[in-house]
């Protein structure tokens, strides 16, 4: 490969697409659209379809790849240096595959110099490594067949993507069939806030949790130090109750308590509802929060005109309504979640290990083992 050296001057009122590249092998991507007169610099390099480009900061931790079709033309500052492939030596996909392996990244890493603040790779000695490189014929093979396997494990992606929505559309499809035509309380009547406040000890720790937005769940941070507390009052979390963030409700950040989340403390920015035993479950009552018509009440009891200004109104947020239907119905349905939950872990399992296929399959590649 060789530095392309081509630039474009720019035009105040004209329109640029400028290219940034992802790290770990993610590749070059549209950075955004910005007007000439925004840059400052007169000129830009050009980047071309095909052509090699890094990060000189982050090519350590693979920010290389192949510039594709669709940013043809694009703009690039002196951090992304782009060099013109020999078309007779090596195929632009076979190099585009081989700088998604570890190998290649710690070649980049090899021709990284500087102090911690400001590593940077250095051309000299980057265009002097040296890579496996097979006669064409054999580069288009291994491509080919990368791709075919490529290919089968982005299918199998998808199968897991169709398993996961097909769950959630079934579990949604029953929720309907018991909720439809369900009488609807006020939640402080069916799941009443609680609170249990925390006497905080100096010298005691205090595993902690909080949830994900988007119905994502509950998950554990670090632990809370006694002595660390100022002005935060923790308060202690069980099993089954519904834990909610009171800014970021609006954005579905609501969960059922875990076993595994019992006892753990939450911050004073998060508010539990407890179910009355024979009324309302706690799955079917987050469950209804998450839907789009829950969502819209949570978001109405979260005045605020920003993110972060959108805090949760506990007394609005009681007076959302929830549908009730019968107790043994939401029983029913709180047994389909827990069925559907079992099979969160096995596709987290199937999920890691479509992760790791692609990378075992490039290293088999490279080593003439395909």
């Amino acid at each position: 490969m060789a530095r392309s050296e081509e630039t474009v001057p720019l035009q105040s009122n004209a329109q640029y697409r400028e290219v940034t590249v992802k790290l770990w092998g993610k590749g070059a991507v549209l950075r955004g659209i910005v007007t000439g007169d925004s840059i400052a610099a007169s000129r830009r390099f050009l980047a071309r379809s095909g052509q090699f480009i890094l990060s000189r900061i982050d090519a350590r931790n693979g920010a290389s790849g192949i510039v594709p079709p669709q940013l043809d033309g694009a703009v690039v500052t002196n951090d992304f240096p782009l060099f013109n492939l020999d078309p007779k030596r090596v195929d632009p996909q076979f190099l585009g595959w081989l700088t998604r392996t570890r190998a290649f990244v710690e070649l980049c890493l090899r021709a990284s110099e500087g102090t911690t603040n400001r590593v940077r790779l250095q051309q000299d000695l980057f265009l002097a490594l040296e890579i496996p490189l097979p006669p064409l014929p054999e580069q288009h093979r291994i491509v080919a067949r990368i791709e075919q396997l490529a290919a089968q494990v982005k299918e199998a992606h998808a199968l897991r993507s169709d398993i996961g929505n097909d769950l959630h559309a079934l579990l949604t499809a029953a929720y309907f069939r018991i909720a439809e035509r369900a009488p609807r309380k006020p939640l402080g009547e069916v799941a009443p806030l609680r609170r249990r406040p925390v006497t905080v000890e100096l010298h005691k720790t205090y595993p902690q949790i909080a949830v994900r937005s988007f119905g994502r769940g509950t998950f554990h941070k670090p632990p809370l130090v006694g002595s660390e507390v100022t002005w935060e009052k923790p308060f202690l979390v069980n099993v089954g109750d519904i834990l909610i963030s009171n800014i970021k409700a609006w954005e579905g950040a609501l969960a059922v308590a875990r076993p595994e989340d019992d006892g753990r403390v939450a911050s004073h920015r998060y508010l539990t509802c407890v179910p009355i035993e024979g009324v309302a479950t706690a799955r079917f009552v987050c469950f209804h929060l998450l839907t789009p018509e829950g969502l819209l009440e949570v978001g109405e009891a979260s005045p605020g005109s920003a993110d972060r200004n959108r805090t949760l109104s506990s007394k609005g947020f009681v007076q959302v309504p929830i549908p009730v239907p019968e107790y043994s119905k939401q029983v029913w349905f709180d047994a389909l979640c827990t069925e559907a939950e079992t099979l969160k872990p096995l596709q987290a399992e199937t999920a890691a290990e479509l992760d790791a296929l692609l990378p075992a399959i490039l290293d088999k590649a490279f080593k003439g083992q395909l």
